[in-house]
């Protein structure tokens, strides 16, 4: 998958264990259990499934119990410690850390946000907030643009992340519309995986939470930024998602907020060049 390809068009069995541990997340998965479904041995599975995926089969199985426990606090009016432990999680104290270091709101905060998301997107379509607004930070600089496979009217959520997964706010990360250009400046020298998801203008709320159906793009691999070295231009192509691709944990409203206060002068705002 980091090759932009997806799984089933060279291991097949690996749709197959996706589809298993989707179906069983609220059961214990051994890697053991796992490999033996897929027909490997242990060794050769955690292999080809970080090859192709970028992740772990731990690390997968943990981001869809919270990509789970998201669409339960949206859906339901479970109490917060009954999803936790529907989910597998030995404490509410180790949920609530581990939901708020990826989503970026606790529990509570991200049940509480649908209220918000619809004012967050209104305030989005003023014109005057898509100005550029920064100067060139010193340092290194990462820079590409957007085609898209299906059009769409709203904008696009782009972001530098130390992971090849939207797990927690992004290194460095913007809005933009979908015809413009983005640039981020002062780049740390690194590696990144750089991914991006839309909006739409006529979203709903619980689209935006829960956001299944985005268009979405990644590099085709990892980004490798050099000291004094030019990175090459960056050509994301958004297309609708597959089965295969990692969920988005990030909160996209807090993103959208985040964004908002950093175009108006009210807050810190997306991360970046500090």
């Amino acid at each position: 998958m980091l090759n932009g390809d997806p799984v089933s068009d060279k291991y097949p069995e690996l749709i197959e264990v996706m589809k298993y541990i989707r179906q069983n997340l609220h059961e214990p998965l051994t890697i053991e259990q796992l490999s033996r479904y897929a027909a490997h041995s242990p060794f050769h599975f955690i292999r080809i499934f970080k090859e192709q995926t970028g992740l772990t089969p731990q690390y997968y199985i943990a981001s869809l119990r919270l990509q789970k426990a998201k669409e339960l606090l949206m859906t339901t009016d479970l109490p917060v410690r009954d999803i936790a432990m529907e989910l597998g999680y030995q404490s509410l104290g180790s949920f609530t850390t581990r939901f708020g270091r990826s989503v970026g709101l606790t529990p509570a905060e991200f049940r509480n946000s649908a209220a918000h998301a619809a004012e967050h997107l209104r305030q989005l379509t003023d014109a005057a907030i898509w100005h550029s607004g920064h100067e060139r930070a010193p340092g290194d600089c990462v820079e590409g643009s957007f085609r898209t496979e299906i059009p769409f009217e709203g904008f696009v959520m782009v972001g530098l992340f130390s992971k090849p997964i939207p797990d927690g706010l992004p290194d460095y990360g913007t809005l933009v519309r979908a015809d413009n250009a983005f640039r981020f400046s002062g780049v740390k020298p690194g590696i990144y995986y750089l991914m991006a998801t839309t909006v739409s203008w006529g979203m709903q709320a619980r689209d935006i939470l829960l956001p299944d159906m985005t268009l979405r793009a990644r590099s085709a691999s990892p980004l490798v930024v050099r000291h004094g070295e030019r990175t090459p231009h960056q050509e994301l192509t958004l297309r609708p998602p597959r089965f295969d691709d990692p969920p988005i944990l990030v909160s996209l409203p807090l993103l959208m907020e985040m964004f908002y206060l950093q175009q108006t002068g009210k807050g810190s705002g997306l991360p970046g060049p500090r």
